[in-house]
């Protein structure tokens, strides 16, 4: 069977390396012999020893009855989405990393799959080189999860870090991770949380099995956490984490959000640090699950795909598992959860919490608040003084 690899970029060439130097082992572990048929990419190849897999037309891949199997690496919406619709229209499994392309189109791609016998994958999508994906369609199915909460961005995690560890401020932490490679000139996906939010969305769409939009997830990144707070946090016990968190309420809706979170240090959360990926998931049958590792790179993506491309050549049809419905309306209330707050002030502002926690001088941690509720009281203390912080407590 040939594997067509769309993208020779940083992930993109990986998948190639990995097929072409390790082909005999990753078809004895699927079971079939497998190959490098075709590189997609505009750009000529340059120092590559399967130089003359590239080719620059679709239409190669889709014509080919040899390729079993489209390993997607481009990135974006299109033309990523357009080339695996036809992919799996023709009867040709997919692959991706593509975490907005799943995000966005993850429910008509998996129908279109269904719908042809074939399967869309998307191990790589979240987590990069962490299993992720297939042990919560497959082991953790029928676990009863309940609660999703991950610490889904290395580059935001390695910031923060650094903001705690050397007394940095955001813009220093910032400067320093785009000169290591590990923040875009443009960090704005990252640090604005948009990336975590996409992340949340497909694990809650996978786990519930209905569609989460990421646009119906509240979504706020690190941008405006000060040192003063890293100070003050650490000062009371607690680390920051851009968290991105999903629930399964009574009546069926999902209450997913994306923000900056207080994290206690008896939180398995807490000690991840710099680049590191972690997601906690809770289920009725099994607890607590932590999965932790490097959650971006070149090559731990790279395997990520490579697992995905093993597990279609293994399967004959449709993984079941693999699939939610889109559609319906499934995102929460936003006040269908009430969470304390760390709240920072200019001024004391006791009068107004009664119920809350003083910590240091205008420093407090609220009673259990909804949205509405906080955004009340941020516009009481407004009236007062100043309302410096104020981020929700992960418990």
């Amino acid at each position: 069977m040939k594997i067509a690899v769309l993208g020779h970029g940083t992930v993109g060439s990986g998948v190639c390396e990995i097929l072409w130097n390790k082909k005999s082992e990753v078809s004895s572990a699927a079971g079939n012999p497998l190959e490098l048929g075709y590189v997609l990419d505009i750009k000529e190849p340059e120092g590559v020893p399967y130089s003359e897999k590239f080719k620059k037309d679709f239409s190669a891949v889709l014509s080919d009855p040899e390729v079993g199997i489209v390993a997607e690496c481009i990135g974006g919406l299109e033309p990523a989405y357009s080339y695996i619709k036809a992919a799996l229209e023709n009867g040709k499994s997919a692959v991706t990393s593509n975490k907005e392309l799943v995000a966005e189109k993850g429910a008509e791609l998996l129908s279109i799959a269904r719908a042809h016998n074939v399967n869309f994958l998307f191990e790589a999508s979240v987590g990069g080189g962490i299993p992720l994906i297939r042990p919560l369609y497959s082991a953790m199915n029928a676990a009863g999860i309940t609660e999703i909460a991950g610490i889904l961005n290395g580059t935001t995690n390695y910031i923060l870090t650094k903001m705690f560890r050397f007394g940095e401020d955001y813009s220093s932490a910032l400067s320093g991770a785009q000169k290591l490679g590990y923040a875009e000139r443009d960090p704005s996906a990252d640090v604005l949380g948009w990336d975590s939010c996409r992340k949340i969305s497909i694990l809650s769409s996978l786990v519930w099995g209905k569609t989460l939009k990421p646009s119906e997830i509240p979504t706020e990144g690190i941008d405006m956490i000060t040192a003063e707070d890293v100070k003050t946090a650490e000062q009371c016990g607690f680390s920051i984490k851009l968290l991105a968190r999903a629930k399964i309420l009574e009546n069926g809706k999902i209450f997913a959000k994306v923000s900056p979170a207080l994290v206690g240090s008896d939180s398995p959360l807490a000690a991840v640090n710099d680049v590191f990926n972690a997601v906690l998931v809770k289920a009725e049958t099994t607890g607590e699950v932590l999965f932790y590792g490097k959650g971006a790179g070149k090559m731990p993506t790279a395997s990520s795909v490579i697992a995905d491309i093993i597990e279609c050549a293994k399967t004959e049809g449709s993984i079941k598992s693999v699939f939610w419905e889109d559609g319906a309306q499934t995102a929460a209330e936003k006040d269908s959860v009430s969470e304390r707050y760390f709240i920072r002030t200019d001024s004391d502002v006791s009068a107004l919490l009664p119920d809350a926690e003083k910590l240091f001088d205008f420093v407090y941690i609220t009673s259990p608040l909804s949205a509405s509720e906080i955004s009340v009281l941020e516009e009481k203390i407004n009236e007062h003084g100043k309302l410096l912080s104020k981020i929700p407590l992960f418990e």
